[in-house]
């Protein structure tokens, strides 16, 4: 089970998302808050061995955010209810910087800051639920091969994604 954002212990039964960024600073929940959206621009974007994914990659990958909802971690949840919060008409990083080098160094960024600071379940969670948003991205069409294989160059992505969030 796990904690809420502010490190106290849940409460009985399922708990509202927090609200607030609980003991991170507003640079490091930006960070935590843009990657989903970086990691979706990324993944969609074309590149050798990397077809050119339409409208459905990018659907994918904001499915994969919404699904974050459901996630046992507290951490997960007020990550994407702040995404889905935002309302100020301001791009988010992620319409901004779609380099893959970039989101690879914001990938390390997020993953010193979740060692820092979150409970070790909802670190876990949040890289896993990161990594599901680019293989669901990776996964759209066209760039599934026959038999559901991913094109090498996109398993190459998700390699470079995994171990840049401490997932390896």
């Amino acid at each position: 089970m796990s904690h809420s954002v502010a490190g106290e212990p849940p409460a009985a039964g399922r708990r509202a998302a927090p609200t607030t960024a609980g003991p991170y600073s507003v640079t490091e929940w930006e960070l935590l808050t843009d990657l989903p959206g970086r990691v979706i621009v990324a993944a969609a974007q074309p590149g050798p061995g990397r077809p050119q994914r339409g409208v459905a990659a990018g659907l994918a990958g904001l499915d994969a955010v919404a699904a974050g909802r459901a996630f046992d971690s507290d951490l997960v949840r007020a990550v994407v209810a702040a995404i889905y919060a935002r309302h100020d008409g301001a791009p988010s990083t992620a319409a901004q910087l779609t380099d893959l080098v970039e989101v690879l160094s914001a990938c390390r960024a997020v993953a010193r800051v979740l060692d820092r600071r979150a409970d070790p379940a909802d670190s876990a969670a949040y890289r896993q639920w990161v990594q599901s948003v680019a293989a669901r991205v990776c996964r759209s069409v066209p760039a599934v091969l026959p038999g559901g294989a991913l094109a090498p160059a996109d398993r190459r992505l998700l390699d470079r994604l995994g171990g840049a969030l401490g997932l390896r």
